[in-house]
């Protein structure tokens, strides 16, 4: 059985479709706004349950409708979200998107009680699915105190531990040595290593693969790193380097195609798959998942990813 902790943000998302993504001073206009579900690590628990895991979320939303909303969305998923704190007087996160016609975006994010997740209630949440959870996935769109506790508490308790750090904070790197599996995109692998180096190595000017070895060194883990359309990298301290290419895809709406990812990976862990094999099923989903706008509308369930590997997506 897949069973699943996630930490992180619940937000809600506002998002305007455009012609293209606005330039700094620049307003663009869209036809209308609409209103899906967000958050890094809610949609992860939302990606992860509709891969067939079950799924227990750790957070905290505002004492306001937006907020009970949120909750109501998770628990239609499945997901057990008695670990979702509900703050008087703090609103819920949102988030602001502008999406244009090739699928890219832009994205701003008010924290609201996001940034009030409890480092307490983080680690009695974990501690007390020890025994339960086959792993932990934390994202860092919250206190890096909580991130610390979610982190921590899983290595503690012999738990897997996948770490999305996004964004990416100078905490981080005391938290690498503790050895997660960490899964940064492009950009957030290369503010990671520049952590590591203190800017003695000019990020620009190195690989993927070796910014990504020396990340691996720190955690004597395997790094998986998110490549958009190019798929994702795994390089594994012990087994090496290895590409898994995304299938081709029907591109609509990026947004959540990581999160998509992050939760099919740690779904697949949990459920006993080594690295690589859940890296190629979170490939395949995140590939699905950005046919259809919004960042959940499209991620797949179980069966729909089984096919697409079926049809040729990277088997690990």
């Amino acid at each position: 059985m897949s069973r699943v902790v996630v930490v992180g943000a619940v937000n809600v998302d506002l998002v305007v479709q455009a012609d293209r993504l606005p330039g700094p001073g620049e307003t663009v206009v869209g036809p209308g706004v609409e209103r899906y579900g967000g958050g890094k690590g809610a949609n992860a628990a939302v990606a992860a349950a509709r891969a067939g895991a079950e799924v227990r979320y750790c957070g905290a939303v505002g004492a306001d409708d937006t907020g009970a909303g949120a909750l109501a969305e998770l628990r239609a998923e499945g997901i057990d979200v008695t670990d979702v704190a509900v703050l008087e007087g703090v609103a819920t996160g949102v988030a602001l998107i502008v999406v244009d016609v090739q699928g890219e975006n832009q994205i701003a994010v008010g924290a609201g009680a996001n940034a009030a997740v409890d480092a307490a209630v983080v680690r009695s949440a974990v501690a007390r699915s020890a025994g339960w959870a086959g792993c932990v996935l934390v994202s860092t769109e919250i206190p890096s105190d909580a991130v610390a506790a979610a982190v921590e508490t899983a290595v503690a308790h012999g738990l897997a531990c996948v770490l999305n750090p996004a964004p990416v904070t100078a905490e981080l790197v005391d938290l690498l040595r503790l050895g997660p599996v960490v899964t940064p995109n492009r950009s957030e692998l290369r503010d990671l290593f520049a952590l590591l180096e203190t800017g003695a190595v000019d990020p620009e000017r190195t690989t993927v693969a070796e910014m990504a070895a020396a990340v691996a060194a720190r955690t004597g883990a395997p790094v998986v790193v998110t490549l958009g359309g190019d798929g994702v990298l795994v390089v594994d301290p012990e087994r090496g380097v290895a590409p898994l290419p995304a299938p081709p895809a029907e591109v609509r709406d990026t947004t959540g195609a990581g999160d998509t990812f992050n939760g099919v990976l740690a779904a697949a862990l949990a459920g006993g798959a080594t690295v690589s094999e859940a890296g190629a099923r979170g490939v395949a989903a995140a590939s699905l998942s950005v046919g259809t706008v919004g960042a959940r509308a499209g991620m797949p369930r179980a069966g729909a990813i089984d096919d697409a590997i079926a049809r040729g997506a990277p088997t690990g």
